[in-house]
């Protein structure tokens, strides 16, 4: 059943600092997982105009943000095939490149690049402590540390949720 939604505090298995971090970050995913739940292809790679992301390349974007930030945990990157290098490219840029290239992939490959790129996150996790939150990197106004980088990971997640939800209340009626 899992620890309840709304609440953000300690999580089993993790230090306490690094369990609320956890907690926001299950809350994000949670909330951008019920936003999308029955979307067909056509409705994941609609365009509302020229200039928009489709829902589709959003949901690949939050996985290629999470992505990103996993070398922060020491977790090595799989190089793959170069199509699937060309599809992250794509979702770290969206735009143009993202318009043509993630297109055409069910709900169920998005949902299941979230899960498997959060998965491999939470584990990394469970073997750091919260002192490693505090690690820094950067020097003057670039400067950051850990806590801050797995923030805006779901702080991201969740600015495109608000994309998402207003991409999909003007989705043409089917």
């Amino acid at each position: 059943m899992g620890e309840p939604l709304c609440v953000i505090g300690d999580r089993p298995g993790y230090s306490p600092r690094i369990g609320r971090l956890v907690a926001m970050m299950e809350y994000a995913r949670r909330t951008t997982v019920d936003e999308v739940q029955g979307l067909t292809v056509e409705q994941l790679d609609h365009l509302h105009d020229a200039q928009s992301n489709s829902i589709g390349a959003l949901l690949h974007h939050i996985a290629g943000i999470e992505r990103y930030y996993q070398k922060t945990l020491g977790i090595e990157q799989e190089s793959g095939p170069a199509e699937e290098q060309q599809d992250w490219e794509a979702a770290e840029e969206l735009g143009d490149l993202g318009r043509r290239r993630l297109r055409g992939r069910p709900l169920g490959y998005y949902l299941d690049l979230l899960a498997s790129l959060r998965a491999r996150t939470l584990e990394a996790m469970r073997r750091r402590d919260d002192a490693w939150l505090d690690i820094e990197k950067g020097e003057g106004q670039g400067r950051c540390n850990r806590h801050w980088e797995w923030f805006h990971v779901f702080e991201d997640e969740l600015n495109h949720r608000g994309q998402i939800r207003w991409l999909k209340r003007r989705l043409p009626a089917g």
